[in-house]
């Protein structure tokens, strides 16, 4: 069986998120580079993996997959390895929830109105970086409330939530605004901590 190849580039938070739960598998896989801010834009033979022109797509003994929930699912169940989604229905719910959450409501704010505003714009628009913390917060606040008692986000098992929001909160806190906002939640700080020593996360971690 071939490996599983995983087309995007290492700067993308969705391509990190799909990168860790192939790690966390133990599955071997190839990382096809591919910058969709490229000059040259988007090449045509990528359009056939993802019609919509985003990354990641992903690829395995012919079959292909996009959109990164889709993906990191089908790794979980396509692949032997510890299980990345609770057993039981209210536990995968509580996943669920927890990613449809963070991209629809801490995604932009977090990597594009606060870290992307300030770290790559001349100029950054501090009403938006502005907003984009109020929005933050809001996100964290119910996140501490969602999370559940032990070491991750649902509890004694490391889960595909714990791996959509830990790329987020790593590139939302490339900033000083960002590392401030986190430390006033301390259960998300220290669960921060954890999953960053873990080698999925240090092993998918871009270098500069």
């Amino acid at each position: 069986m071939k490996k599983p190849i995983l087309f995007g580039a290492d700067y993308s938070i969705y391509v990190r998120i799909a990168r860790m739960a192939l790690e966390e598998k133990g599955v071997g896989y190839e990382l096809v580079p591919l910058d969709i801010f490229a000059a040259e834009g988007i090449p045509a033979w990528y359009l056939e993996h993802h019609p919509f022109g985003r990354i990641p797509a992903f690829e395995h003994d012919g079959f292909r997959l996009f959109e990164t929930g889709a993906i990191a699912r089908y790794v979980d169940e396509a692949f032997d390895g510890p299980a990345l989604q609770p057993a039981d229905a209210r536990g995968r719910a509580r996943t669920g929830q927890i990613i449809g959450m963070l991209d629809a409501y801490g995604y932009r704010a977090m990597v594009w109105d606060v870290a992307v505003e300030r770290l790559e714009k001349a100029a950054p628009d501090e009403a938006l970086i502005t907003g984009g913390l109020r929005q933050a917060e809001m996100v964290l606040k119910v996140l501490t409330s969602l999370k559940a008692k032990g070491p991750w986000l649902l509890g004694e098992q490391v889960t595909l939530a714990d791996l959509h929001a830990a790329p987020m909160i790593a590139y939302f806190v490339k900033v000083a605004e960002g590392r401030d906002l986190l430390a006033r939640f301390a259960d998300i700080r220290d669960w921060f901590a954890q999953i960053a020593g873990r080698p999925s996360f240090m092993r998918t971690e871009k270098v500069a």
